[in-house]
């Protein structure tokens, strides 16, 4: 049974970590296994030392639900703490934001992505302390996806963003305290940093042998597979398929209204190898917000059967490949800005390489795929096994 770092912090050992006054760097998904939340536990911890909450993308509720949405700053009704925005005015924390702050701990739960903001949010509020002498305290929770497997292209210097800051791969396979120490040790973050470990987490853990209860980190992943499944089909996002916003299974349907659902599994079934790790089952949606709202999409529901062979980004750059041969003229890459990006295509800062939608262009084969997807593999594990403490 896998302890998150915040049910560990009542040890004097760990509140010992924690000095002066406090800020908290959370969200919704910041909960102990009662679902006792972490702010409600800090403050019965160390009291009146907690002086402020910070929120990432999504909002500190966790209730905004997309890209360059942002929130605002506001005093909190229940608790009588301001709130900051790191996704609003800024993506940094002022000066005046961490005034009077000592100490800024976090516990966010990360879903082991690249794109996934949360670990940008993190190594940012890094730097920011890093000026102003704040200490920075990680209590840690599970990847969802693992700590094992990695996949997906290495973010190029040209690609980087508030979706990727460092040359890591999509799937990253590092917990939040571990990307803390990748960005601390590799990228020269002067910042008094400490993290308080999980107890019983392994390395080749899934959400599901964890023991926790899942809460959605963000509106659109409702279920852990839809974290296993995301990532891969966040590519969809740089495309204009509907990846299932509006719907009830987000980022783990994809479809367009001009598909009827049967004929394309059919087709994918004759283009897509499949490995007994997953099943593409033909799927009718109607998104109620987002792309294609109020219309009915058909496509594909991914169904991971044997977790740890799955590999979600290989599939869906291959479904991607798939879904613009069958659509032709009709298949169209996101124009539209992307995590305040305006001059660089969506796909190409989700992949973090253009390579990849030059492949899928040109109508590439697996093997080109493979080949672009482990390039920069060595450098990487190189960097990320000097920040692993699991």
């Amino acid at each position: 049974m896998v302890t998150n770092g915040i049910e560990l912090l009542s040890s004097e050992t760990h509140l010992n970590k924690l000095k002066g006054n406090i800020a908290l760097l959370c969200h919704s998904a910041s909960v102990d296994r009662n679902f006792k939340h972490s702010v409600k536990i800090l403050q019965d911890l160390v009291g009146k030392r907690l002086i402020k909450i910070f929120g990432p993308q999504h909002g500190f509720v966790t209730d905004v639900q997309d890209n360059m949405i942002e929130t605002e700053d506001f005093i909190h009704p229940y608790f009588n703490i301001p709130v900051h925005s790191l996704y609003g005015e800024t993506r940094v924390p002022t000066t005046k934001m961490l005034e009077g702050v000592d100490t800024l701990v976090v516990d966010l739960q990360d879903v082991g992505t690249r794109v996934y903001t949360y670990i940008s949010t993190l190594t940012l509020a890094m730097e920011k302390c890093a000026t102003l002498g704040v200490k920075v305290v990680v209590l840690d929770r599970p990847n969802p996806v693992g700590g094992e497997i990695i996949e997906g292209t290495i973010l190029e210097d040209e690609f980087k963003s508030f979706v990727g800051r460092y040359p890591m791969p999509q799937r990253h396979a590092m917990t939040m305290g571990e990307v803390g120490y990748f960005a601390k040790k590799n990228f020269n973050i002067d910042v008094d940093y400490d993290v308080v470990k999980m107890t019983g987490w392994k390395r080749d853990m899934m959400w599901e042998e964890t023991g926790l209860p899942w809460v959605n980190p963000s509106p659109n992943l409702p279920t852990s597979i839809g974290a296993l499944t995301f990532v891969g089909t966040v590519l969809f996002e740089g495309t204009k398929l509907s990846e299932g916003r509006g719907t009830t299974r987000s980022l783990e349907v994809i479809g367009h209204p001009s598909i009827e659902p049967f004929k394309f599994v059919d087709y994918l079934n004759e283009k897509i190898e499949c490995d007994g790790s997953f099943v593409l089952r033909p799927v009718t949606f109607h998104p109620m917000f987002q792309k294609h709202a109020g219309l009915t999409c058909g496509g594909v529901h991914i169904h991971p059967l044997k977790q740890k062979d799955f590999r979600p980004w290989r599939i869906s750059q291959l479904l991607c490949r798939e879904f613009k041969n069958f659509l032709g003229n009709e298949f169209q890459w996101q124009d539209a800005a992307y995590e305040y990006e305006y001059d660089k295509m969506a796909i190409d800062l989700i992949n973090g390489t253009s390579e990849v939608r030059h492949w899928i262009e040109r109508n590439g084969d697996l093997n080109e795929l493979l080949v672009l997807e482990v390039k920069g593999y060595d450098a990487y594990q190189s960097m990320r096994n000097d920040a692993l403490i699991y």
